[in-house]
């Protein structure tokens, strides 16, 4: 059968697209609502994605093109409930401080069942034949041997005998077994017949059977720890209750829940790629022992690409709980989420919770799982994917290790700042949901891309919380930052389009200050018209009434920022849009916000860090931020005897923006004030003449260029002598005769388009001194 997604070349497997994962029309599932467990939404069986920026349709369920389910709401209604602030990061732009905020979201692009998001690439795994995945000498090596309940080392030898794979924890007393309960030949539940052994898992051994009532398709068999051991029996239960219910691309399908002289087992499909902890070994082997992590962008692409499931999970009223390397299998060109052994739903407080050390969030073990205990868990597997943590399981197992271990952290920014969101110790400063992680992955995935080019960004991806930057070429006022784009759920959007936007800005302020609707658009609205008409009172008493409202709302310190580089308090917009960054990593707004305070308050380095990571990120910051490190390397020691830097940044501008003209007529100037000998003022002279400035402008840069050529005539007029052609600048020939007379024609038109007569009349006794002198 083929797929029916649109564009989609593959053909229904197992109940599944073999390309791009989609379940058929027949299979289709609807997903839960979002956010609140038990929460079911009416859903449409078809219509256009509700997701920003997003043309496709849902087709059974979930969207064509994005992948996200039906029903889902847009990334701006996605904000979580939270109850404290977060403290502070330290890492290049970090180091400038930070203050409170939430997150919002921000959407780009998605395209499901393809790594990458269309932003990198990842080669396809190849399908495993099934029977090479078995084991040859199933045993569980000693230092892995734990204690199932109290997670004490057992089995473990001693100089007076070898480790035992079964007896008892000396801790709690409970037995434990690492002993595999099925053989080769075993018929089970008279359906299964077992193969071999796959792996040891945190439940227990997992092997490979055939099921003899489906077309003999491969399954996998998941035991337990101990036949009888209760708590295990419990979890095994629970995951039949419920576990048959999981149905998503993403997740590995649970057929049936079977016993077996004494034992229970979970049947499910088998998944033939690798797990990223076998993708991780392999490279650590291929390095010869030394641990060689994934690329930034493939270990962003790896998570980012399963978030759709643990949202999933969510939706559905259930919780992960134990996400890592281990469970995330890369397949052909898609991934998928394997072992549900630690599945439970978000209201169960009984029964055992099974986690890994170094990646269970610390408060796990006194207040349970919960939404942002995963959102941890998703953290810390980026972390472990794309950086060698030497001790996460011990002096780093509920903490990052310092920015100076972690080499990653210095190249990108964001993802510091990213992971670091995600594994905050107090669960209010995550991320309080998959989606809101995803959403902000996204950015930073395309933005580590765009840093590894390092070229000037073509393309550009509009954010859902902030309008581009308005280009300025000179001075940068808090006016021309990004604009906040407003909640489109808020009812007070209704009373601020009533005001007449033609109106005097005190009577704005007045009217807005005055307005019975206090929603927080209003309040935001009164805080730029209280910055405008300075009136910082206003603004202060205003974004604590936000604060108190919601400690977390970021917006209110990017008001804070707008308002101290409004009164040129540059420390404190550096800690406000520092905060804004640490809270929303994958939008550029903030980080191009602290660029410009950085900029102004003398932290040329870290401005021009951040300038460049916009220049390259998104086509809607290239002129701004380009102008923005024309104006740093110009600040910077040593730039004024070499411009080629500054030089370099100008060119990036490109020609469709409004700033090019501009950025010629810089560009000429730098070269005329800064340029090294007659190249750069040929340079110089090419620059403004392509500028396509108005004649005056145009008239009085090329006058400075002659100005600063005629000195230089008699060196290239030496060099004519001994046989090198006679140089030009444009369709002047650098001769002394040649340029007085240019310099002459200049003045002359300058003459002609100033209207005040002793000007004028001065500028024609200039050129008359230049004028070559007749003998009548």
């Amino acid at each position: 059968m083929k797929c029916t997604r649109i564009g989609c070349s593959g053909q229904i497997s197992d109940g599944y697209c073999n390309v791009c994962g989609m379940p058929p029309r027949e299979a289709a599932q609807t997903p839960s609502g979002r956010g609140i467990p038990g929460h079911v939404p009416t859903l449409k069986p078809s219509g256009p994605c509700q997701m920003p920026d997003c043309r496709g349709r849902i087709v059974d369920g979930y969207c064509d093109t994005c992948g996200s389910p039906a029903g889902a709401t847009p990334p701006s209604a996605a904000l979580g409930a939270t109850t404290s602030r977060i403290g502070t990061v330290s890492l290049g732009s970090a180091r400038v401080g930070t203050d409170v905020t939430r997150s919002r979201l921000a959407d780009t692009r998605r395209a499901a069942g393809h790594l990458g998001a269309g932003y990198t690439t990842i080669p396809p795994e190849p399908v495993v034949d099934p029977q090479s995945a078995i084991l040859k000498n199933p045993e569980v090596p000693e230092d892995k041997r734990f204690c199932p309940h109290c997670e004490a080392k057992v089995g473990r030898s001693t100089k007076d005998s070898p480790g035992r794979v079964e007896g008892y924890c000396p801790s709690c007393r409970k037995p434990f077994s690492f002993t595999p309960k099925l053989s080769k030949g075993d018929i089970v539940a008279g359906q299964y017949e077992v193969k071999g052994c796959l792996a040891h898992g945190g439940m227990g051994w997992i092997y490979l059977a055939t099921d003899r009532n489906v077309s003999d398709r491969w399954v996998v068999l998941k035991g337990l720890l101990n036949v009888g051991d209760e708590a295990s029996m419990q979890a095994a239960m629970t995951e039949q209750r419920f576990l048959a219910t999981v149905q998503h691309p993403l997740i590995v399908e649970i057929y049936n829940f079977v016993t077996h002289e004494g034992g229970a087992y979970i049947v499910m499909e088998f998944v033939g790629g690798r797990s990223i902890k076998q993708i991780l070994k392999a490279r650590m082997e291929a390095a010869k022992g030394v641990y060689d992590p994934l690329p930034v962008e493939h270990a962003l692409a790896y998570v980012l690409e399963i978030l759709p499931a643990m949202s999933y999970l969510h939706n559905q009223g259930l919780l992960y709980c134990d996400f890592k390397p281990d469970n995330l299998m890369h397949l052909q060109d898609s991934v998928k989420l394997i072992d549900l052994g630690g599945v439970r739903p978000i209201d169960d407080d009984d029964s055992v919770i099974f986690g890994t050390v170094g990646y269970q969030a610390p408060e796990v073990s006194t207040q349970g799982c919960t939404i942002t205990s995963d959102v941890y868990t998703v953290g810390r597997t980026l972390l472990i994917c794309c950086a060698e943590v030497k001790g996460y399981q011990t002096t780093y197992k509920t903490s990052l290790p310092p920015i100076e271990e972690i080499p990653i952290f210095a190249q990108y920014d964001s993802i510091y700042r990213l992971i670091a969101k995600a594994c905050a110790t107090n669960a209010s400063d995550r991320f309080q949901s998959m989606d809101e992680m995803r959403h902000q992955m996204l950015g930073v995935l395309r933005e580590a891309v765009a840093i590894t080019r390092g070229t000037a960004a073509t393309t550009s991806a509009p954010s859902d919380l902030f309008e581009a930057p308005t280009v300025v070429s000179d001075v940068f006022t808090w006016k021309h930052l990004p604009k906040l784009k407003p909640e489109p759920s808020d009812p007070g959007l209704v009373m601020l389009a009533s005001i007449d936007p033609s109106m005097e800005p005190r009577a704005r302020y007045q009217a807005l200050l005055n307005s019975p609707t206090k929603t927080q658009e209003v309040q935001l609205a009164l805080c730029l018209a209280a910055i405008e008409n300075g009136v910082p009172d206003t603004v202060t008493s205003t974004v604590s009434e936000i604060l108190t409202q919601d400690p977390w709302e970021w917006r209110a310190a990017w008001i804070e920022g707008l308002a101290a580089l409004n009164t040129a308090d540059w420390t404190k917009a550096q800690s406000c849009f520092n905060a804004v960054y640490g809270q929303i990593p994958g939008e550029l707004a903030p980080k191009f916000a602290l660029a410009v305070a950085c900029e102004m308050g003398g932290e040329l380095e870290i401005a021009e860090q951040l300038y460049h990571i916009c220049s390259v990120t998104d086509g809607a910051y290239v002129a701004g931020a380009a102008f923005g490190l024309a104006r740093v390397r110009a600040k910077k020691t040593g730039s004024s005897n070499d411009p080629r830097r500054v030089l370099d940044a100008l060119d990036l501008v490109p020609t469709t923006s409004g700033g090019w003209s501009q950025s010629r007529r810089l560009a000429a100037s730098y070269l005329t004030q800064a340029g090294q000998g007659l190249p750069d003022l040929v340079r110089a002279y090419e620059a403004i003449r392509s500028a396509g400035a108005n004649t005056e402008d145009r008239l009085k840069q090329e006058l400075e260029i002659f100005q600063r050529v005629l000195p230089l005539v008699s060196l290239a007029n030496r060099k004519a002598a001994r046989g090198a052609t006679i140089p030009m600048i444009g369709e002047v020939p650098i001769t002394k005769a040649d340029v007085r007379a240019k310099l002459e024609t200049i003045l002359r038109q300058q003459a002609t388009l100033e209207h005040d007569p002793a000007k004028r009349a001065a500028l024609i006794d200039q050129a008359n001194s230049l004028r070559k002198w007749s003998i009548l």
